[in-house]
């Protein structure tokens, strides 16, 4: 769901469940869910809801984790990649 709103924002429920192998009920719950955590805010546009993606939490939680984890990374492989250099002079 979050792929198909990153790549259309603003579906309606009726449109998310048109890709989706799920019954518009689980959709709905799956929905409900992902709005009580921030991923996903729900306008209400005349008599139709339109759901949008909120990526802020997604940053958030990059920032806060994932990115630790990236520099370890990659100032891994810069210290093997000067070592591998270094043996080969």
């Amino acid at each position: 769901m979050l792929d198909r709103l990153h790549e259309h924002n603003g579906l309606t429920l009726h449109e998310l469940c048109e890709h989706l192998d799920m019954t518009r009920q689980a959709v709905a719950k799956h929905l409900a869910l992902l709005e009580k955590a921030r991923l996903v805010v729900i306008l209400r546009h005349g008599r139709e809801k339109r759901h949008y993606l909120n990526p802020m939490p997604i940053q958030q939680i990059h920032e806060r984790w994932i990115g630790k984890y990236e520099r370890q990374s990659l100032q891994a492989l810069s210290e093997l990649k000067k070592g591998l250099e270094e043996r080969n002079k």
